[in-house]
C-alpha cells in the first residue's frame, strides 16, 4: 500500500515489500562489505537519508517542516534529526571526467564527422589535420565541439586511464566502448553505479505507486539454460542493446540541439515557460547459477 504525504505507514509492513527490500539490499550490502564498510557505517548513512527524504517528500502543505515532524515520519530520534539538518548537504564533488567524458563519447558516436562509412565510431587522428583530406575529424576537433576551455591532451590522457579509448602506433585514437563506462577508475564507476541504480529504483517506485505505470520497466527471465545458450543470449543482449543506445543517443542529441535553437530564436522571460527535464534509459544483463 502506498503511503501518501502526511500519512504514517502501516504498523505491519507488507511481507511482499519486506522481501523486495531484502532482495534489492543484498547486492548493496555485498558492495559495502567488498569495500570494508560495515553495518555500523550503513546505519549512520541511513539516518541521514531517512531525514532527507522525510523533509523533501513528506511535508504537509502550508506547514513548516520541524524536527519533531521529520522525527515522527522517519522514525529517527529528534536529536539526531536536528544534528543532521544542521550539517547541511553532502559537499562531495565527483571527478570532472564524469561530466565531460560522456559528452565527448556522445558526440563521437552520433556526429557524421566522427563516424566511419558503416556508421560506427571511427578511429580518429589525435591532432587536427593541416591538409584538406576527407577523412574523419580529429580527437582534437571532437573535444573542441564539447568544450573549448580544456586541453584535448589532458582529456585524452584521462580517457586512456579509464580504459575508454586507446591510442595505436599510428597516433589514432580508438573508442574502446560504445558508451562512457570506465573499465578502471573507482570514483567514476561508483558515480555511474549510484546514478543508474537510483534511477532504476526510482522508476520502479513510481510504477508501484501508480495504477498506470508511467515508466518503461521490462525484463526477460528464463532458467534451466545451458552454458552455451547463456553465451548466445548474452551476446545478443549486448549487441542489440548497443544498437538501441546508439540510436537513442543520436535522437537525443538532435532533439537537444533543436530545443536549444528554438529557445535562442524565441527567448522568453515568462516564469511559466516549459521546464527542462532529464532522462536516463538503460539496460542490464545478469546471469547466475540456477
Amino acid at each position: 500500500m502506498a503511503v501518501r504525504r502526511g500519512e504514517q505507514p502501516p504498523s505491519a509492513p507488507s511481507p511482499a515489500l519486506i522481501k523486495a527490500v531484502k532482495q534489492l539490499l543484498r547486492p548493496v550490502v555485498g558492495l559495502l562489505l567488498d569495500n570494508g564498510l560495515t553495518y555500523t557505517w550503513l546505519t549512520r548513512v541511513l539516518k541521514g537519508i531517512f531525514v532527507e527524504v522525510a523533509e523533501d517528500e513528506f511535508a504537509v502543505e502550508g506547514r513548516r517542516q520541524t524536527d519533531s515532524r521529520i522525527s515522527l515520519v522517519s522514525g529517527v530520534h529528534r536529536r539526531d534529526v536536528s544534528t543532521i539538518r544542521h550539517e547541511g548537504p553532502d559537499t562531495y564533488e565527483p571527478p570532472a571526467s564524469i561530466f565531460l567524458g560522456p559528452k565527448i563519447v556522445a558526440v563521437w558516436i552520433s556526429e557524421e564527422l566522427f563516424l566511419d562509412r558503416g556508421g560506427h565510431p571511427a578511429a580518429l587522428p589525435r591532432l587536427r589535420s593541416k591538409t584538406t583530406d576527407a577523412g574523419p575529424g580529429s580527437f582534437e576537433e571532437l573535444v573542441s565541439m564539447v568544450r573549448t576551455d580544456v586541453r584535448p591532451r589532458a582529456i585524452l590522457d584521462e580517457m586512456v586511464r579509464l580504459g575508454v579509448v586507446q591510442i595505436d602506433e599510428d597516433d589514432l585514437v580508438h573508442l574502446q566502448r560504445d558508451s562512457f563506462v570506465p573499465s578502471s577508475g573507482f570514483e567514476e564507476k561508483m558515480y555511474f553505479l549510484g546514478r543508474n541504480i537510483h534511477d532504476h529504483i526510482a522508476a520502479s517506485r513510481a510504477n508501484v505507486k501508480s495504477d498506470s505505470p508511467p515508466f518503461l520497466e521490462r525484463s526477460v527471465y528464463y532458467d534451466q539454460l545451458s552454458e552455451e545458450s547463456i553465451k548466445k543470449l548474452a551476446a545478443v543482449s549486448r549487441d542489440r542493446s548497443t544498437e538501441i543506445l546508439q540510436e537513442l543517443n543520436r535522437l537525443a542529441r538532435q532533439l537537444q540541439k533543436a530545443d536549444a535553437e528554438a529557445e535562442a530564436e524565441s527567448p522568453t522571460d515568462n516564469e511559466n515557460e516549459d521546464e527542462r527535464f532529464r532522462m536516463n534509459f538503460g539496460y542490464y544483463y545478469f546471469q547466475d547459477r540456477d
